[in-house]
């Protein structure tokens, strides 16, 4: 991926310097780097790996999930705080996910922990199999569904990016 992106970088530079106008201009830079992008894409099986710009899509994909789950349970934690009797059950759940790199446990321990209500306690790692996480929830009983659909489309997001 890193060469791909320098090489889209060297055409877009080579682009304007064959375009050959007096002054640097951002646009003649923008043309030649959407060129490179239309070259690297009918090459890109000529680098042994996908074409960059998905893994790049599938990092704002998961900055939008992340920013949706962030609203949902922000407003669900509003609503538990702004009622007039707290009827929360907060406990601890297990949970095993199929993610196994360090990377991609800590990246949905750090999701799931910046999303309010719920924070990842431990993570206990396990072979081939992936990791499994234990997590507090604040209501047990009435987010345990959430939190649990939050981590399947966080690992869904994150497999994206990172495979």
């Amino acid at each position: 991926m890193p060469a791909q992106i320098l090489l889209n970088i060297f055409i877009a530079f080579l682009w304007m310097l064959l375009m050959d106008e007096d002054e640097l201009k951002f646009t003649t830079f923008f043309t030649g780097y959407l060129v490179g992008i239309g070259i690297i894409f009918l090459m890109h099986r000529f680098f042994g790996s996908a074409f960059y710009l998905r893994r790049v899509l599938s990092v704002i994909k998961l900055l939008f999930i992340f920013i949706s789950e962030l609203t949902q349970s922000s407003l669900l934690v509003l609503k538990q705080i702004l009622s007039p009797r707290l009827k929360i059950r907060p406990g601890i759940f297990r949970y095993e996910t199929v993610l196994r790199s360090d990377l991609e446990v800590t990246m949905i321990s750090l999701l799931l922990t910046l999303t309010p209500g719920s924070v990842v306690m431990e993570v206990m790692e396990v072979m081939e199999e992936g990791s499994v996480l234990y997590v507090h929830a604040m209501d047990v009983e009435n987010e345990r569904d959430a939190i649990l659909s939050q981590l399947k489309n966080f690992e869904k997001a994150i497999m994206e990016v990172t495979r």
